[in-house]
């Protein structure tokens, strides 16, 4: 499998402990529904859950994963030579959006744009879209300490969504070289004995994505 935005022959980048477990995760659950349509965002929330409940003790078999991973990179890459012509032919190439990639964090002052621009708009239906940013703008730069503390905080929220979502992507195979927690090559083995710790991360997904969106991101697609 091509990586996106690279060298196809490049050795995919390092698998995390988080990565490592999410693909054990997604593993375990495509076994138990080899049909479902997983929604990517709805799955990265219950695993980075089960993550945060999980004790050192538990969490050591994916370093321990991730560790071996590690080992193949770098000694893949010891033998990784770049075609002549790659860097040259990538920076001509317009680089594609990645349709299944995490949304990108907002800032503070886009989450106080969402909650105010319809308002803006409303008290002013001529203004063009220019006019309304710069209004936004300006009320924006005279907000009180706990306005913009409300938004801040919002931001930092979102920071730490996109950052975890953004790491299992990584190894997933998305963007720039992954590891293969979402498809591609199987880096991480684990065996049936797992499922029993991991269930808890996958169990009521298949209720809570037959109401998601089929518009939404997706990450993997169950079989016909």
């Amino acid at each position: 499998m091509p990586r996106a935005g690279g060298d196809p022959n490049r050795p995919r980048g390092k698998m995390t402990a988080y990565a490592c477990f999410v693909k054990v995760c997604r593993d375990e659950h495509k076994k138990k529904h080899p049909d479902e349509t997983v929604v990517f965002q709805e799955f990265s929330r219950k695993c980075a859950e089960r993550w945060k409940t999980m004790s050192e003790a538990e969490k050591k078999r994916f370093k321990d994963m991730a560790d071996e991973d590690s080992k193949r990179y770098d000694h893949e890459m010891q033998y990784y030579v770049p075609p002549p012509q790659f860097a040259t032919d990538m920076k001509k190439k317009k680089k594609k959006k990645d349709p299944t990639a995490p949304k990108r964090a907002l800032s503070a002052f886009f989450w106080y744009c969402a909650d105010r621009r319809a308002d803006v708009k409303k008290d002013n239906p001529d203004w063009t879209v220019g006019q309304i940013a710069r209004e936004l703008g300006k009320e924006w730069a005279n907000v009180t300490p706990e306005v913009k503390g409300k938004y801040e905080a919002m931001a930092q929220k979102d920071k730490a969504r996109y950052d975890r979502d953004m790491e299992a992507y990584r190894g997933g195979g998305g963007a720039a070289g992954g590891g293969g927690a979402y498809g591609g090559r199987e880096w991480c083995s684990h065996s049936r004995a797992d499922s029993g710790m991991l269930a808890p991360c996958v169990t009521g997904l298949s209720k809570k994505i037959a109401h998601r969106s089929e518009k939404q991101p997706i990450f993997v697609k169950g079989s016909n």
